[in-house]
């Protein structure tokens, strides 16, 4: 799968956000090492701080379904004017599911299926000290 078709999926999902308190949606889909995609999209609520990310919300789904080692992760936010990069809770989940090296794509929101940030999950978290350390990803 490439990066264009992940990045497509992310921007399709994006649509199903619900986010009717910041406008601000957010898609995301995570390519499974069996070559299946989980998607998510962000579901807000009105006391703010329960608010689901897209990326939680497609780790949760590929892990309870038993899909927990991942090939790479795609985000769209096409309510934003450049690349948005995951929030800290976010970066803290995926780095609890994904090596290192996993690749994430930021699609630009202003040239849409363009990444415009590529980077990866130990970059996003670099002194992230349980990367490496048993963690059977």
């Amino acid at each position: 799968m490439t990066k264009e078709t992940l990045l497509q999926m992310a921007r399709n999902t994006a649509a199903f956000a619900y986010a009717p308190y910041s406008g601000f949606r957010v898609g995301a889909a995570l390519l499974c090492s069996d070559g299946s995609v989980v998607t998510g999209a962000n579901i807000e609520n009105r006391s703010y701080g329960l608010t689901i990310c897209a990326e939680r919300v497609a780790i949760a789904t590929a892990v309870s379904t038993g899909r927990t080692t991942f090939r790479a992760l795609a985000i769209s936010t096409p309510d934003a004017n450049e690349p948005v990069a995951p929030c800290g809770a976010c970066r803290q989940v995926i780095s609890e599911f994904a090596p290192p090296e996993l690749p994430v794509y930021c699609e630009d929101p202003q040239r849409p299926g363009v990444e415009l940030i590529q980077t990866t999950v130990g970059e996003l978290l670099p002194f992230d000290s349980l990367q490496g350390l048993g963690n059977d990803h």
